[in-house]
């Protein structure tokens, strides 16, 4: 089984695991006056899981492939040569992104959002840090600002020892 199809298999199972905990977790701690609506907070989940679902099975079962393709061309991905795809730099974005997640309640959104960008564009090959460094932190107060202020949802902005 070719490379695409190993990863559209964890896709699907990633889908079928969201898909359960969207339809038979989620809703359970609803109070009374809200499970009358006809939309509730699961309902997103449900259709991103059922349609994530069914965008892997059509690349699990090679519906997207053209019937008269025979060779593989040359985006295809091989996986004898996985050396050339910068995995590192792939497995380095998702190792920032955990480290972001973990580090939000800590340092706060401000600082954790600040080093996430700068760290994540110097991975992908960034040098010229007084650009970035700007850039990234002109971004986080603009996100911090639409979602503490106009959105209203609450986003530490400082780290804990600050505020608490």
């Amino acid at each position: 089984m070719a490379l695409d199809r190993w990863i559209a298999l964890i896709f699907v199972a990633m889908c079928c695991i969201y898909g359960y905990a969207a339809f038979f977790t989620m809703d359970q701690l609803l109070p009374p006056f809200m499970q009358r609506n006809p939309v509730w907070p699961s309902t997103f989940p449900k259709l991103l899981s059922i349609a994530g679902a069914l965008v892997g099975l059509v690349v699990l079962l090679g519906l997207e492939k053209q019937t008269g393709e025979k060779e593989p061309s040359a985006t295809d991905i091989n996986y004898r040569n996985l050396g050339q795809y910068h995995t590192g730099q792939a497995i380095g974005l998702l190792a920032a992104m955990v480290v972001y997640a973990l580090c939000l309640r800590p340092i706060g959104f401000i600082a954790a959002t600040i080093l996430f960008l700068t760290a994540g564009a110097t991975i992908l090959g960034e040098r010229k840090f007084h650009i970035l460094i700007p850039v990234a932190a002109i971004a986080t107060f603009i996100v911090w600002y639409l979602v503490q202020q106009v959105l209203g949802i609450f986003l530490r902005p400082w780290p804990t020892f600050l505020v608490d």
